[in-house]
């Protein structure tokens, strides 16, 4: 029975909080073996996110679960010599290495693309950083909020206008779009692979993703664009692309950039077919003049009935809308749950969130649950050719938990 793409490619997780890991997490859906190794005593610090303040408070480790599944855990102190020695023997008959370590800790700890490669020309060595591997600020740490959201210009554009507070992001919100581009850039590398036999070195950073994620605006910008005034809700400049409180407290929004043609469809649909033949707004140029008028509009009838019927009057219309979402809506998500966005744990009802790729013919693995600190540290030592002798002297020492 297939067991993904990946199945026999090994990958080493070296890497923590979240988009590195989550690349490996992607491999994994399809197959790949993948080695987390973790320090030994408290493991992956990702592991305790859960507990911090101001996070769910849940039975389930539910961070860990999302960003470890399917993967085997070894911990290794890389900080003695003996467990770079086995981190080298690994690298050694591994396909990845991924890590987000800063330049200058990989150094410390023997785990420079450069120690590794001369074990094995044909790794990809996958390395994340917050800022790039470059310039002043390459070991300067970062997380998704600061080094993507808040550097990219992004927590800035997202709000309302310039007297409102900066927008905090969501745990994981950059990382997890981060890791898709870390899972392409190591997925190139494999292509590159199978025409060279050589591996190489990938790498990608928080930073970067981020601009690349408000690269619309920020080209704009590198052209030396004339920017409009930003402008809140209520005094947007196109009534038909802004959002709307429906009677229930829900929100929706309105996404019609072929205007012309569904302008009539919409007012049909909320009940004003008056609308189109008002001379204030019978014209593209006479919404968009009076847009605030129309705005007052649109709010006074959407909040007349609740969003549940406001969905089944726009459906089937050739209207572009979408409803603003909250978490309460994703465990019974039917669309979502119909084409595998949400998917089963192994011998299991729990859900966890699928990686968002699919290849037609190709299998994924139906996810596993995460590994216990060092669960599998004998085993995977064992499968590198460690006796028992050995295996006893790596934990006598430390390296090994």
């Amino acid at each position: 029975m297939e067991k993904g793409i990946f199945e026999g490619l090994k990958v080493l997780d070296c890497a923590s909080f979240i988009a590195a890991p989550a690349a490996a997490t992607v491999l994994s859906d399809f197959g790949a073996d993948v080695i987390k190794i973790e320090p030994p005593g408290t493991g992956d610090p990702y592991r305790n996110l859960p507990n911090l303040p101001g996070y769910p408070a849940s039975q389930h480790n539910y961070a860990w679960m999302l960003e470890a599944r399917n993967k085997k855990s070894l911990a290794l102190d890389l900080s003695k010599p003996e467990g770079q020695a086995v981190l080298h023997r690994l690298a050694a008959d591994a396909d990845v290495f991924i890590t987000n370590y800063p330049p200058a800790v990989r150094a410390r700890l023997g785990i420079t693309h450069d120690h590794l490669a001369p074990h094995n020309e044909r790794l990809i060595y996958a390395s994340f950083t917050g800022y790039g591997e470059k310039g002043e600020e390459a070991n300067k740490p970062g997380f998704d909020s600061n080094a993507y959201w808040a550097r990219s210009g992004l927590m800035d554009l997202v709000r309302a206008d310039l007297d409102t507070t900066p927008a905090r992001s969501i745990a994981g919100m950059g990382d997890h779009p981060c890791a898709m581009a870390f899972y392409g850039a190591i997925v190139t590398a494999l292509y590159r692979r199978e025409r060279t036999g050589k591996g190489s070195h990938v790498a990608s950073n928080l930073m970067a993703n981020g601009v690349w994620a408000a690269s619309v605006l920020a080209q704009a910008k590198l052209c030396g664009a004339t920017f409009s005034e930003r402008r809140p809700r209520e005094r947007a400049l196109n009534a038909v692309t802004n959002h709307y409180k429906c009677q229930d407290g829900r929100w929706i929004i309105l996404s019609l950039l072929n205007e012309e043609r569904q302008w009539p469809a919409l007012a049909r649909c909320l009940g004003r077919e008056d609308l189109v033949n008002d001379e204030r707004f019978a014209t593209k140029a006479g919404r968009h003049q009076r847009s605030l008028e129309l705005i007052r509009i649109f709010d006074e009838v959407f909040a007349t009935q609740p969003l549940a019927e406001w969905r089944k009057r726009l459906d089937g219309n050739g209207l572009v809308f979408g409803v603003v979402g909250i978490l309460d809506d994703i465990p019974n998500d039917r669309q979502m749950l119909d084409n595998d966005v949400l998917v089963p744990f192994e011998n299991d009802t729990m859900l966890t969130v699928n990686s968002p790729i699919w290849v037609d013919g190709a299998k994924k693995v139906q996810p596993r649950r995460p590994p216990a600190l060092g669960e599998h540290s004998d085993d995977i030592l064992r499968q590198a050719g460690y006796d028992e002798a050995s295996i006893e002297r790596l934990r006598g020492s430390g390296a090994v938990a």
